[in-house]
């Protein structure tokens, strides 16, 4: 496999740091956190073309309301978690919680947004229809990473990097209902869930990403790029893609969760978080240079 430039790298300004990159395919755009600014990126997903950007916090993690099509920002140091428009570019209610927040994810059934403390001790929960913290959820270790939503049990997935676990969080209780180790994997960081097979996909900082199922019994693992950051999966190609130490590989994942490494590309040293758009298969990344430039592109992958 190898990988095509749909669009040519765009430029962003005053962007400083990207972290989370996520795909809405229905409204055609991609969306990044800047870390080092205060704003939402906001880019057309067909052109590649900035669309403008949306000044919410020190931006780390970034979710879609299907629904909607507005955008959930965690705001890391602000201790917020902000809802914003796309379309107008404006910020529409913003809730305060009691940490600084990494990853978000949503679920848009019981209208909660779940964003983890960086490198703290609790999931926090935001109930969206009233826009208010409900509840802190103390979690083992001290590190939590990226988490996942069950679409189906509602279950929350949270990846514990000191640890080498999962927590998984009981919608109803809003606790930690019980963990399992990922022994094969050291300091976790991505998670994604295939929801259709029921499987895990978790990547570790030790150069492999696992599948699991959601008992935590382990399916299958293969070798990728070391120091991995986030990774996306498409449940349409059945593929995965990981980004880190200037590399975006992919994976294919059976229905079965057997793994195997279908491509990869090297990109920028700064490239460490990677989305899928799954109408289009296109992989998206944003990266800084070490001339100040930041940019944004998009990439086909090709047999």
């Amino acid at each position: 496999m190898h990988f095509v430039p749909v669009t040519p790298p765009a430029l962003v300004e005053s962007a400083r740091g990207f972290d989370y990159v996520t795909a809405d395919s229905a409204a055609r755009r991609i969306y990044a956190a800047h870390t080092g600014t205060n704003a939402l990126l906001v880019v057309n997903a067909d052109t590649g073309k900035v669309v403008g950007q949306v000044e919410v916090g020190p931006m780390h993690g970034v979710a879609v309301d299907p629904q909607t099509g507005h955008v959930y920002t965690g705001n890391g140091l602000a201790r917020s978690i902000s809802e914003v428009d796309p379309v107008s570019l404006n910020v529409l209610r913003t809730a305060n919680v009691d940490g600084q927040v990494d990853a978000i994810a949503y679920d848009p059934v019981l209208h909660r947004v779940y964003g983890d403390e960086d490198d703290g001790t609790h999931v926090y929960v935001v109930d969206t229809k009233t826009m208010k913290q409900i509840a802190a959820v103390p979690i083992p270790g001290h590190k939590p990473e990226y988490l996942a939503v069950d679409p189906q049990s509602h279950d929350v997935y949270q990846n514990i990097d000191n640890l080498a676990e999962v927590a998984v969080i009981g919608a109803s209780a809003l606790k930690v209902t019980r963990t399992f180790p990922t022994p094969a994997i050291q300091k976790n960081h991505p998670l994604q869930y295939d929801a259709q097979n029921h499987i895990l996909l978790i990547g570790g900082k030790n150069g492999v990403l696992a599948s699991y199922t959601t008992q935590g019994k382990l399916v299958d693992k293969v070798a990728i790029q070391p120091s991995v950051d986030q990774c996306s999966y498409d449940p349409t190609t059945r593929r995965i893609a990981c980004a880190g130490s200037g590399k975006v590989t992919v994976v294919s994942v059976s229905t079965k969760g057997e793994l195997k490494l279908v491509g990869s590309m090297n990109v920028a040293e700064d490239v460490h978080t990677v989305a899928f758009d799954p109408k289009t298969g296109n992989i998206w990344i944003v990266w800084a240079d070490d001339k100040g430039g930041e940019y944004v592109q998009g990439f086909t992958p090709k047999p």
